[in-house]
């Protein structure tokens, strides 16, 4: 069984909207609203060693897929095979993508052989895994920020229970946290 985990960047308050550009008001906060500290992505450098595969959703995949394929630093990300869990895609465009129709094939994806797959963004797509209890572990970047609005990485009426198995602080007031889902 491939473990699925879940990669967010993510303010006080549980916003993972928007953190490098989008809609949000504060769209860029990641970048804009606290000083960069490298120490802080080294996890970043560790999850591209460690996936196998990503996990998107569409609205994921559409800001994405335009973008990663000509940047070096996601090299090894677009070479891995990607699945996007969307009901409209056709004929993706981005190399090595899979479409899946349901949290039902990514279940059946979880079941085959193979390595970690990762979910990078896609916070509809991550609440909708959790609920279905498909998500094994969660990779927290902490900025220490509350914006108030916008999308949430934990629905409404979820109880999870996680165990600690890392966590750092930096100089800049991120914390790093990882999750194993406990079952």
């Amino acid at each position: 069984m491939r473990p699925i985990v879940v990669t967010e960047f993510i303010t006080l308050d549980g916003i993972v909207d928007s953190p490098g550009g989008g809609e949000h008001p504060h769209a860029g906060w990641t970048f804009k609203d606290v000083a960069f500290d490298e120490a802080a992505y080294e996890i970043k450098g560790r999850e591209t060693l460690e996936a196998t595969a990503l996990l998107l959703g569409r609205q994921s995949y559409d800001e994405f897929a335009p973008v990663w394929p000509s940047m070096e630093e996601f090299a090894t990300y677009n070479a891995m095979p990607k699945y996007v869990v969307s009901s409209t895609l056709q004929d993706p465009e981005w190399h090595n993508t899979t479409v899946l129709r349901s949290l039902d094939e990514v279940a059946e994806l979880k079941e085959t052989e193979g390595g970690e797959i990762h979910v990078h963004g896609s916070a509809t797509l991550a609440q909708g895994l959790a609920a279905a209890g498909l998500v094994d572990r969660y990779h927290l970047l902490v900025f220490p920020l509350v914006l108030g609005s916008g999308k949430r990485l934990f629905g409404e009426g979820d109880k999870t229970r996680l165990a600690l198995v890392e966590h750092a602080a930096y100089s800049n007031g991120i914390t790093l946290q990882r999750y194993d889902v406990v079952r």
